[in-house]
């Protein structure tokens, strides 16, 4: 999904539109077409709320690698805290 189709989008949702290329034809008879400005504003926003996640990505990233189930129940049986160690390791490493 292109950066101009998520603003229309989130700007209009339901319109009916097509985008071909850079050319926009607006079709919805029900919502006024987005200007040029307040497309660009919305992908600015929507850009700049994808990188404020940047963080919760990288983490996810790393907690995908982990077999956290299993840690937690050897963690159990052992005694030990390897998957709270984990955690906080990926955690500490990629701070918010």
């Amino acid at each position: 999904m292109t950066d101009t189709v998520a603003a229309l989008a989130a700007l209009t949702p339901n319109a009916q539109w097509v985008l071909r290329g850079d050319e926009l034809e607006w079709l919805d008879t029900e919502q006024a077409q987005p200007t040029e400005a307040a497309i660009t504003a919305k992908i600015m926003e929507l850009q700049a709320e994808y990188d404020s996640k940047l963080y919760a990505r990288s983490r996810k990233a790393k907690y995908d690698l982990l077999n956290q189930d299993e840690m937690r129940y050897d963690d159990l049986v052992n005694s030990t805290t390897t998957w709270q160690d984990a955690i906080a390791a990926i955690k500490t490493s990629i701070p918010k």
